[in-house]
């Protein structure tokens, strides 16, 4: 009899256990930097509302946030300081900082000869390196330009994304 009780029990923690693989996301400076932007325009309030419970999510562990050393160094080009210090606090949030290798340098060339100029090119090879789910940004050109293995978003489609996904469960 309790072989029956213990296999229930068992049976029950691996069906409410099985967690849902948390989504990595990697974000480029502008979307860190949007709440500083005119929130009077009505997509800047909404990018900044969704990065707002991007954010949330970071903090509850359901969005695994990743960084990089490129987002380090544009935060340290920054002329503002309490946009950098806006924008260490949020990396605090990353549970990982990728470094520039050679593969990130390489990649990085590659998709500049595709139009993706810059330190876009380093954000994208970095996250590509990751292996995030998500990149996120709001440049419409890059969000267009992209033509490769991620999923390259406006915080506002993410936000829209996980909640249709959660209505469907």
């Amino acid at each position: 009899m309790w072989g029956f009780f213990m296999c229930a029990i068992i049976g029950f923690i691996a069906i409410t256990s099985k967690e849902k693989p948390v989504i990595r996301i990697y974000l480029d400076i502008s979307v860190y930097n949007r709440p500083f932007d005119d929130q009077t325009q009505p997509r800047i309030r909404l990018e900044t509302l969704a990065f707002a419970a991007i954010l949330q999510r970071v903090e509850t562990k359901m969005l695994t946030l990743l960084s990089s050393s490129i987002i380090k160094l544009e935060n340290q080009n920054n002329p503002f300081p309490s946009r950098q210090q806006w924008v260490n606090y949020c990396l605090k949030h990353a549970t990982y900082c990728q470094s520039v290798n050679e593969s990130i340098k390489e990649r990085a060339q590659q998709l500049s000869q595709l139009s993706i100029q810059g330190m876009d090119a380093f954000h994208l090879a970095c996250a590509e390196t990751m292996k995030c789910d998500y990149f996120l940004t709001v440049d419409d050109r890059l969000i267009k330009r992209y033509k490769g293995s991620l999923q390259v978003k406006n915080p506002v489609e993410l936000i829209l994304l996980l909640e249709t996904n959660s209505d469907d469960r």
